[in-house]
């Protein structure tokens, strides 16, 4: 059975903080592949700022293309809007009944997994992991980390978030380092966050 991570996101942009986490993970696990899922609109999270499903999925393209183990997916694409992760997976299975997979989040958003559509069913049939995550205030152990199926992995905890880069694009401010080579490119020759 082939092992696969999802790592799902706006990727708005796909910025070198996602991928030191999927590399970090991949090669720090029994995972086959890493598969970025594009969310086309993530319930919990504004649209106005998003760019074009296409453009997403291109730029994460691009960012791993060196990176034999990723793949990107644009599965939610076709499914109903908004998108919800248990849709995502029940669909997944369904595809591909040889392949376990795997959901990979981070820390701060298993404060919230209560409030994710079927969340219970979502943690008894599937394996979570969860990479850390900074946090504003006090940070405090989530009763989730105790489930069976839900481990936290001592990722690199990265600093870095794609609202920030899209900021500094508008200000004009240099995101070079912050971007994959090809992402950087592909966002430079365009009108993108401007």
């Amino acid at each position: 059975m082939k092992k696969v991570g999802l790592f799902f996101g706006s990727f708005n942009p796909i910025h070198i903080g996602h991928l030191i986490l999927a590399n970090y993970i991949l090669e720090n696990s029994d995972m086959d592949e890493l598969w970025f899922v594009v969310s086309p609109q993530n319930p919990f999270k504004d649209k106005k700022s998003l760019l074009k499903d296409s453009n997403r999925l291109d730029m994460v393209q691009l960012a791993i293309k060196n990176y034999p183990k990723m793949r990107a997916s644009n599965v939610e694409f076709s499914l109903p809007k908004p998108s919800y992760t248990i849709d995502t997976l029940t669909y997944l299975h369904e595809k591909h009944p040889n392949y376990s997979f795997s959901l990979i989040m981070g820390e701060d958003n298993l404060e919230g997994l209560h409030k994710w559509k079927n969340y219970e069913t979502l943690i008894k049939n599937h394996h979570i992991i969860v990479y850390p995550r900074m946090f504003d205030g006090e940070k405090k152990d989530s009763e989730y980390l105790q489930h069976e199926n839900i481990s936290l992995v001592k990722a690199p905890v990265i600093e870095l978030s794609a609202t920030e880069i899209r900021s500094m694009i508008k200000e004009g401010k240099n995101v070079r380092p912050m971007l994959p080579p090809e992402v950087f490119d592909y966002l430079d020759g365009s009108s993108f966050y401007k």
